[in-house]
């Protein structure tokens, strides 16, 4: 297949250096080897989005010679696609209804007996409070997440991946369903090449994630699989920051009967006391260099990339 990858911003502020470096090596990787650069924009937080950020990051992008191909997927355009995905997941008993809020989930998460609550790539590792009176009962189509969130039943999703048994093996545990994604770049401690994980992995530090938020009808989780598969990625060139969440993506792919493309996560790029950049760091953001009068080649000096 032809290397394709995305670079797949929210219109939710200006885009700063970080976003810049992850564009263009996207870009520069794809044009290296004859490949696809493609531009989502990924806009399903209503509240926060905005039409200005959105054309900011088109004229961004153009300025710093980037091109790709059309047509540019919306996010808001593909909740139904969103839907679907869902109600297929309810269908398979793979989803429960959440009332939970956070300070529920913090309350249960540090319960006598859990302990401090542990973090993981999707926030506290939820302990599974409303899985059994939130999940499946009949119902066709799935409660729609208006006053409440639709989590992933991680504990199903195991069983699933286990053919729905699990005898026991030499060691006295239970068969585990191990997973794999192959990593071209390297995850915060060097992980690279072959990274391998277990369901039992995912359920201990990540739990149940969200994949419908209330009143967003999806999830950041949810949506990026579902759009890379749309938009045949073969390669998800991202910050290392979302290494963890990785499996997350892989379990979903497997659970949909999509294809798990490579990855490639990057280093990030840091302010001077080694704090990642955000949106709110306007100092360094792209149009602020323009109005300096920097070039694209500044840039990609400022952000390590040598020029071509």
């Amino acid at each position: 297949m032809t290397f394709t990858t995305r670079f797949a911003p929210s219109p939710t502020g200006p885009l700063h250096l970080g976003h810049a470096y992850s564009a263009m090596l996207a870009h520069d990787m794809a044009r290296a080897v004859g490949g696809t650069f493609l531009l989502r924009i990924e806009d399903i937080d209503r509240a926060r989005s905005k039409p200005e950020w959105e054309a900011q990051i088109y004229d961004d992008l153009r300025w710093l010679g980037l091109t790709w191909s059309e047509p540019v997927i919306r996010q808001s355009d593909r909740l139904a696609v969103y839907a679907d995905a869902l109600d297929r997941l309810w269908d398979q008993h793979l989803l429960f209804a959440c009332t939970c809020n956070r300070r529920d989930i913090v309350e249960a998460a540090s319960a006598p007996q859990e302990g401090a609550p542990l973090i993981g790539p999707d926030g506290i590792v939820y302990p599974g409070t409303c899985r059994n009176t939130g999940g499946w009962t009949g119902q066709t189509p799935p409660p729609r997440p208006t006053d409440m969130a639709l989590r992933l039943d991680v504990w199903r999703a195991q069983e699933v991946a286990n053919g729905f048994t699990a005898p026991i093996g030499q060691n006295g545990t239970a068969y585990d369903k191990i997973a794999h994604f192959t990593e071209t770049g390297a995850g915060p401690d060097g992980q690279t090449g072959d990274i391998a994980f277990s369901y039992a992995e995912v359920i201990e530090t990540i739990g149940a994630v969200v994949l419908a938020r209330r009143d967003m009808g999806t999830s950041y989780h949810l949506s990026v699989v579902l759009d890379d598969a749309a938009q045949g990625i073969t390669d998800v060139v991202r910050g290392a920051d979302l290494f963890e969440a990785t499996r997350i993506h892989v379990l979903l792919q497997g659970l949909l009967g999509l294809r798990t493309p490579r990855y490639h996560h990057h280093r990030l790029i840091r302010d001077e006391t080694g704090k990642r950049l955000a949106k709110r760091d306007d100092a360094r953001a792209l149009s602020k260099f323009r109005a300096e009068g920097a070039t694209p080649d500044d840039i990609r000096r400022k952000v390590g990339l040598d020029h071509g």
